[in-house]
C-alpha cells in the first residue's frame, strides 16, 4: 500500500503515560503498606476507584521491581555464574557499628517517569553510608554505591537480598577482596533485611511522596539534603534519641529523656 512500516508502530498517548504514572504512584504507596501480589493489588486499586486489570498491574509491578512477599515454587532461575550466599544474621546479636552493613534497592516515582534508589546502611546505627539513583536496574549503580561506602571503612558482614545486582561478580568481588563475609536474605523473607525496609518507608513518606520530584536531577538534590538530615539531625527513639551519625561515630551522649505531660 506504499506505507512505511515504522509509521504503523503503536505510539503510547500522553494520556496513557499520565495514567500509568498515577497508577505507579498508587501501587508504590499501597505496596509500602501491604507488599502484596498482583491480584490483591488489583482489588486495592479498584477500591480506590481505578479501572484496572490484572495484565496492566502485572506489567507495571514488573517495571517497578515489586514482588509479593510470600514463598513461591520455582521462582526465578539463578544465573549460572552468580553464587547465592547463606543468611548469616539469624540469632546474631548486633552490638557495634561496622558489624553489619546492608544494601537494598527501591522504586522512586517521579512526576513523569521513575528511577531506582540503592543505599548502603549500617545496621547498628541506621547510618546511611552511601546511595545512588539510576533509571535502570543494571548492577553498575549498586557497584558504585558499595565502592563509595567501602572507601570509608568496612563491615564484618554485608547483607543483601538475592537480586541479580547483588549476586553479580562485580558486586560480590569487592566484598570478597576486603575479606568481608557475605550474607543474603532468604527468598520471600522481607524481615531478613528489616532495617533498610524501614528506611525506605521513612524516606518515601517523609520525602518522596511530599515533594513529588519532577526529574531525576531534582530527586538527587532533594535526597542528598534529606539523607544529610536523616544522618545528622533526625533523632531515633530506638537509638535512645540520638542521631545515626552520633551512634555510628561514637560521638555524643544519649539525649535526656523528655517528660510527658
Amino acid at each position: 500500500m506504499g506505507l512505511n512500516r515504522s509509521n504503523l508502530y503503536y505510539k503510547q498517548r500522553s494520556k496513557d503515560l499520565e495514567r500509568e504514572n498515577h497508577l505507579r504512584e498508587a501501587i508504590d504507596k499501597q505496596f509500602m503498606k501491604d507488599p502484596c501480589g498482583v491480584i490483591k493489588m488489583v482489588h486495592y486499586l479498584r477500591r480506590m476507584g481505578h479501572k484496572v486489570g490484572v495484565k496492566l498491574i502485572r506489567r507495571l509491578m514488573r517495571t517497578m521491581n515489586l514482588l509479593a512477599i510470600y514463598p513461591k515454587p520455582r521462582l526465578s532461575k539463578k544465573h549460572p555464574e552468580h553464587r547465592i550466599y547463606p543468611y548469616l544474621l539469624r540469632g546474631l546479636k548486633i552490638i557495634k557499628s561496622n558489624q553489619i552493613w546492608c544494601a537494598d534497592i527501591t522504586y522512586i516515582q517521579l512526576f513523569k517517569g521513575f528511577c531506582y534508589l540503592v543505599a548502603v546502611m549500617d545496621w547498628y546505627s541506621r547510618y546511611v553510608l552511601s546511595w545512588r539513583l539510576s533509571n535502570t536496574l543494571e548492577a553498575d549503580f549498586c557497584v558504585e554505591c558499595v565502592e563509595e561506602a567501602l572507601n570509608t571503612g568496612k563491615p564484618d558482614i554485608f547483607n543483601t537480598d538475592q537480586g541479580v545486582q547483588f549476586t553479580s561478580k562485580d558486586f560480590t568481588q569487592q566484598l570478597l577482596d576486603k575479606q568481608i563475609r557475605i550474607s543474603m536474605d532468604g527468598r520471600g523473607r522481607v524481615f531478613d533485611n528489616i532495617f533498610i525496609e524501614r528506611l525506605w518507608r521513612t524516606v518515601k513518606y517523609n520525602n518522596i511522596y511530599v515533594h513529588e520530584y519532577q526529574t531525576v536531577g531534582e530527586a538527587r538534590a532533594g535526597l542528598r539534603e534529606y539523607f544529610d538530615l536523616y544522618n545528622t539531625e533526625r533523632l531515633h527513639q530506638s537509638l535512645d534519641y540520638r542521631t545515626p551519625w552520633e551512634v555510628y561515630s561514637g560521638l555524643g551522649v544519649p539525649a535526656q529523656k523528655l517528660s510527658t505531660y
